[in-house]
């Protein structure tokens, strides 16, 4: 336990940018809440005039300062505190942790060694094999030439990204050698200090995010969220949902029991973020994050329980038993968790979501019903979706099959299906009525006509291969453009069929958050 009557610091992320916004300041205001309600004094380091820690009376001091070594370390002298706190600014106080401590500053939660153990590749490599828990095939590279052999031996396609970032920067998904050199040209200059990470794509997998806190002994699982897009879409551009709608009651338990397992290896103490993969049955450690992470607003909320503070007063000495959180919640209802996109600011932007993140906020909708719950984020998060008329829709080879069965729903609920000759032909043949349109360039009116018009009232388009990428990219950005919206991704076209047809037979419910709490 902290010597009682201390002064405890929270470091914040600093600006706001995508990757690392105000998610990670809800957690530092309630770490200082925390800390001020366990009897210390609270100390938030942050440089954000837009945030709530930044504000007057969040903490009793307030060091509006850069987050940089020179500068953390300045206060440190100046204000002698009992501990540090790094876990809720994201990656940002993350990486200053291990130089902090090398000055002989006092991390409480999460071990720095535990961090360096969770961050680099090798000896989270070794966790895992430990604990018995699978990983995407993988490989470290620091040239060129190193990263085209380990590519051809995982096998195409494979992520590839830098090591310490957050938000997914310089990340991406290559399809070949072509591709692979081109981002290894870039992503050395981008992250020169550190290797190249390249894994395994695991195609058409269910992403899972977990977030969970514990005391060191105990770990209360705080939410598993199932995402709808599928794995290598960023986690924070992809919508999730809490609790999960598809898995099995033995693969939760499998994610329990992991979960469990990784924050005992890691002696976490506070919050921990864990990002899983489902592929066949199989479940795949992605991600493991010693922090909070940008999901702990949403599962707090959903949830009704404040685990930013819950995670302080357990890095202060007490226990999740003295605090009460005894196991996971569960709701009784479907959060949805969606992201807020900037596209509208930017004329000309492909919309397509990847593995880099592109988002600038989120929202959430809450129902009994998913659909319906899907349907309130998507209006929260100003996707203004069609209740009649054309919808267009052109799809890569991949996702014809499945587009067949949602164009049928969509069909069946009076939408008129638009689309380019090679889906308008699959979808003819599985008995649709459909309107052909020309692709870009090739008569008139052609698809880009019909957006700007605005006779289309929302577009399906999910990218293809490199030949197509120019008329798709015109089509993505048109549509951003005219304000007509966009879904670039099976899996979120399919949630937005749910949701129109929970809108149409239901219609809208509205409680307050207090009511779905009680």
């Amino acid at each position: 336990m902290i010597p009682h009557k201390k002064k405890i610091i929270v470091l914040g992320g600093g600006p706001n940018r995508i990757g690392q916004g105000i998610e990670f300041d809800y957690c530092c205001c309630h770490a200082s809440y925390a800390i001020k309600e366990e009897g210390y004094e609270a100390i938030m380091v942050n440089s954000n005039p837009e945030t709530v820690s930044t504000d007057f009376d969040t903490s009793d001091r307030l060091y509006f300062e850069p987050l940089t070594r020179e500068d953390v370390l300045h206060i440190v002298e100046a204000e002698k505190p009992a501990g540090v706190i790094v876990q809720f600014g994201g990656q940002t106080p993350l990486n200053l942790a291990k130089q902090l401590e090398d000055a002989s500053v006092p991390i409480i939660g999460t071990s720095v060694k535990s961090i360096d153990r969770a961050e680099d590749r090798k000896l989270f490599k070794a966790i895992l094999k430990k604990a018995k828990l699978n990983q995407p095939q993988n490989g470290i590279a620091k040239s060129t030439a190193e990263a085209i052999k380990i590519a051809k031996k995982i096998g195409y396609p494979v992520i590839v990204r830098p090591s310490y970032v957050l938000g997914g920067r310089a990340m991406r998904i290559v399809y070949d050698e072509i591709d692979l050199d081109e981002y290894m040209k870039k992503a050395v200059i981008a992250s020169p200090e550190k290797p190249i990470l390249i894994d395994k794509f695991l195609d058409d997998a269910i992403e899972v995010d977990v977030d969970c806190v514990s005391d060191g002994k105990k770990t209360v699982i705080c939410g598993i969220m199932e995402h709808i897009e599928e794995a290598g879409i960023h986690s924070g551009d992809s919508a999730c949902v809490l609790p999960t709608f598809s898995l099995s009651k033995s693969m939760l338990d499998e994610i329990r029991s992991a979960t469990n397992s990784l924050a005992k290896e890691l002696k976490v103490i506070g919050l921990m973020n864990i990002q899983y993969a489902v592929k066949n049955s199989v479940l795949y450690v992605l991600e493991v994050n010693p922090r909070a992470s940008r999901t702990v607003p949403f599962v707090s909320k959903a949830t009704g329980v404040q685990w930013a503070k819950i995670a302080t007063k357990a890095m202060l000495g007490k226990t999740l038993q003295e605090l009460g959180v005894e196991k996971e919640i569960i709701p009784g209802y479907f959060a949805v968790k969606e992201a807020v996109f900037p596209f509208s600011r930017f004329p000309g932007v492909d919309p397509v979501l990847g593995p880099e993140m592109k988002s600038t906020g989120e929202v959430m909708g809450i129902d009994k019903d998913l659909g319906m719950a899907y349907m309130k984020a998507q209006i929260a998060a100003g996707q203004k979706l069609p209740m009649e008329g054309k919808i267009f829709i052109s799809v890569n080879d991949r996702d014809k099959r499945t587009i067949v069965g949602l164009a049928k729903r969509l069909a069946s609920l009076g939408y008129v299906v638009v689309s380019t000759p090679g889906t308008a032909d699959i979808l003819k043949k599985n008995g649709l009525e459909v309107i052909p349109v020309a692709k870009i360039g090739e008569g008139s009116p052609d698809i880009l006509d019909l957006i700007k018009n605005l006779e289309v009232k929302m577009v399906i388009n999910t990218p293809g291969d490199k030949k197509t990428k120019f008329d798709e990219t015109k089509i993505r950005s048109g549509a951003i453009m005219h304000m007509v919206p966009i879904i670039t991704t099976i899996s979120g076209a399919r949630a937005t069929v749910s949701g129109l047809e929970a809108a149409r037979k239901k219609g809208f419910n509205v409680c307050s958050l207090q009511e779905y709490h009680e």
